[in-house]
């Protein structure tokens, strides 16, 4: 099933965090958090300004993003948690 985000929404798909610390100790399913880094999977076309134009988004798919603990909307597709957000939720995009 494939998804296509509305204006200034975007699809984006939790990446997984370390499951150890750095001494290797490994952290359980219940004590980790839920993490913060998301990969874009797809953008809407833009948001709809006061004037009737139309800005593009900033982040585009394949960007790896940053996002506040409790954004967005956690929704299932095809059996994998994606979270339906807003750009302005988006803290920044982490560059390589």
């Amino acid at each position: 099933m494939k998804i296509r985000p509305l204006h200034d929404r975007i699809i984006v798909k939790r990446l997984e965090e370390e499951r150890k610390t750095a001494s290797g100790i490994v952290i359980p399913d219940a004590a980790a958090e839920k993490p913060d880094q998301g990969e874009v999977l797809a953008v809407g076309k833009g948001k709809v300004q006061e004037d009737g134009s139309v800005r593009t988004l900033e982040v585009k798919v394949g960007d790896r993003v940053l996002f506040g603990k409790y954004s967005g909307q956690a929704v299932k597709v095809d059996g994998v948690e994606l979270l339906v957000m807003r750009e302005e939720d988006v803290m920044g995009v982490v560059e390589a």
